[in-house]
């Protein structure tokens, strides 16, 4: 196992570097620095993505006969290390990171020159139509209906908890187009275009309470949609393999580089925020804390460097994916806890500076610091919970 880099690792680190200094404005610093959810207006996306696209970047994990980069599984780390710790944009992952690999591998010629190349401009964007209501993590007892009708599929349901849904071109689906056998069998993965008559997209307001117009997740209705049978990816009643397939791609991310980045602001926090007559860092119980924090996060990085080192030898992840997905968002959860404690009273009044009314209240570093509190609830549930993590780690490592 070897966990240094190469001076061609390193040099590779200080063009993603350079790239970085010289594409992420001074507007796209400050939105992200105001940002609470990881997610900005679709306009400010598509401008760092079509300069990752230009660069050939955008797609580090497509393979090069798809427009990827054909980079190794430590530039990819180092890529995404860097992004975290200079706090860019991400990439919206529901095309080019889960819908494409499915498409490549399980559809047809057809569906990969249709839809790969508009992922890859930017042209399509997508949503993942996968959640409904009381169908999140038993996700095979989803019934949304998708009736066969000859030549299309009738389909009626709705999908819930869909990110971004408001500005999307596409959602991929799980739909239920047959009632026989075990309910994983009955599901198919179909392609549906969000223009289509019948499409009602209605935003749930979270507690975070983001700007109008940029909520992040909402409901989706379906009723009568009619989609054409070429958008079935795979074969019908097969979907629940694409649907694993793809979850593939939703866990095993890296966490250490923005865990750190958080943990060095809320150690900025405490040294500025006074309390009791001193600065917050004084405290030995949170001094403790933190150094707690800084330890586990350390730790987590070294998981990730273990893993890179079997990735870059040849050897699958496995669950090592549930692994890093329990701990990286357990860690996030205590990040964004132990910031809220760092700015203490000041992250009370967040309502009005939720919708970008700065009144003056409190120093800059505490506006966002309890709607992003507020919004972390949400991913320890999302791909997967961690409950189910849990589970596949306790079946696949230990054998339970």
């Amino acid at each position: 196992m070897d966990l240094s880099f190469t001076p061609q690792d390193n040099a590779f680190r200080e063009e993603v570097v350079d790239f970085i200094k010289n594409n992420l404005t001074d507007d796209l610093k400050q939105k992200m620095a105001e940002n609470r959810n990881s997610y900005l207006p679709k306009e400010d996306h598509v401008r760092w993505q079509k300069a990752l696209n230009d660069k050939g970047w955008l797609v580090p994990d497509w393979p090069t006969e798809y427009g990827g980069p054909g980079w190794t599984t430590t530039q990819k780390y180092i890529f995404d290390t860097e992004m975290a710790n200079h706090n860019a944009p991400g990439v919206m992952p529901f095309g080019v990171r889960m819908c494409a690999p499915v498409i490549m591998k399980f559809g047809t010629e057809e569906q990969k020159k249709r839809f790969l190349p508009r992922m890859l401009s930017n042209e399509d964007w997508w949503c993942q139509g996968y959640s409904e209501p009381g169908s999140g993590s038993d996700l095979a007892s989803l019934k949304m209906k998708a009736e066969d009708k000859g030549d299309h599929f009738l389909c009626n349901g709705s999908k819930i908890w869909t990110t971004l849904a408001q500005y999307a071109d596409w959602i991929f689906c799980l739909v239920r187009t047959s009632n026989e056998g075990k309910k994983q069998e009955g599901i198919s993965f179909l392609l549906i275009d969000m223009k289509s008559p019948g499409i009602t997209v209605k935003p749930i307001q979270t507690l975070d309470l983001p700007a109008e117009g940029a909520q992040e997740i909402n409901e989706v209705f379906f009723e009568d949609v009619v989609v054409p049978k070429e958008n079935l990816v795979g074969e019908i009643n097969k979907g629940w393999t694409c649907a694993k397939y793809l979850l593939e791609f939703e866990r095993g991310n890296a966490y250490a580089g923005r865990l750190k980045r958080g943990a060095q602001k809320i150690r900025t926090i405490a040294s500025a925020e006074i309390a009791n007559g001193e600065p917050v860092i004084n405290d030995p119980s949170f001094r403790a804390k933190l150094a707690k924090l800084e330890v586990a996060i350390q730790a987590l990085e070294m998981t990730e460097l273990r893993i890179l080192s079997k990735l870059a030898s040849g050897q699958n992840m496995g669950p090592e994916s549930s692994l890093m997905k329990c701990r990286g968002t357990d860690l996030y959860q205590e990040v964004v806890e132990l910031a809220l404690e760092a700015v203490g009273t000041y992250g009370i009044p967040f309502i009005p500076l939720a919708h970008g009314q700065n009144d003056g209240v409190g120093p800059d570093y505490a506006n966002g610091a309890a709607p992003r509190y507020f919004n972390a609830r949400k991913v320890s549930i999302y791909g997967g919970s961690n409950e189910i993590q849990r589970n596949i780690m306790a079946k696949l490592i230990l054998g339970l």
